[in-house]
């Protein structure tokens, strides 16, 4: 994709508001950083200007297809804001605010919680709370499909994609197919220019 680079300058304000926002999200990322994606895009991209819609994406992609975890587009969209102020020390400035402010809070919550939670596994609320958080994450990545899907692609055009997109996430949950396979049928049917 091609993108015009933005010219940013942004204060030490800006960059704790960058961090806060990272650390309340850090709190809300209920199945991992990715389920908060439709969050910073409204942050990063519509409310602040600090990324273009194609850096935003391009962050996510490239994360998502190299190995390690997928919490790595955060260092990447952190890395592009200060990359927009053009420097290289703001670049790695962003990478270890974002980095950081998502890791910190939700880290430490987890252990806690994980912690409490096995020591009383036993009991209604905790066996409750475990149930109840399956619709929730569900819904999440349902929204990050969304904003992701919608963001250069036209509802009415690409109706083969998203009756895909829907075949193949009613087989994920109907059946036990190997998610391979289901991306091997979409890579083939992408390949031949089907959808």
């Amino acid at each position: 994709m091609t993108d015009t680079p933005l010219q940013l300058a942004l204060t030490l304000g800006d960059w704790l508001n960058l961090f806060g926002h990272y650390l309340l999200l850090s709190l809300m990322s209920i199945g991992g950083a990715i389920s908060t994606t439709s969050e910073m895009h409204r942050f990063l991209v519509e409310e602040h200007h600090w990324l273009t819609q194609a850096q935003f994406n391009d962050a996510i992609a490239i994360a998502q297809a190299a190995p390690g975890p997928n919490v790595l587009f955060v260092a990447l969209m952190g890395w592009k804001v200060g990359l927009n102020t053009g420097s290289y020390l703001a670049a790695f400035a962003g990478v270890g605010v974002t980095m950081l402010g998502i890791l910190i809070p939700s880290t430490t919550l987890t252990y806690l919680a994980a912690r409490w939670g096995h020591e009383n596994r036993e009991l209604l609320g905790v066996r409750a709370f475990k149930q109840g958080m399956a619709p929730v994450v569900v819904g999440l990545m349902v929204s990050v499909g969304i904003i992701l899907g919608s963001a250069h692609r036209d509802w009415q055009q690409d109706w083969k994609l998203w009756s895909l997109s829907v075949l193949a996430g009613l087989l994920i949950w109907r059946t036990r197919i190997h998610l391979l396979w289901l991306l091997a049928a979409g890579a083939l049917l992408g390949g031949l220019q089907l959808v």
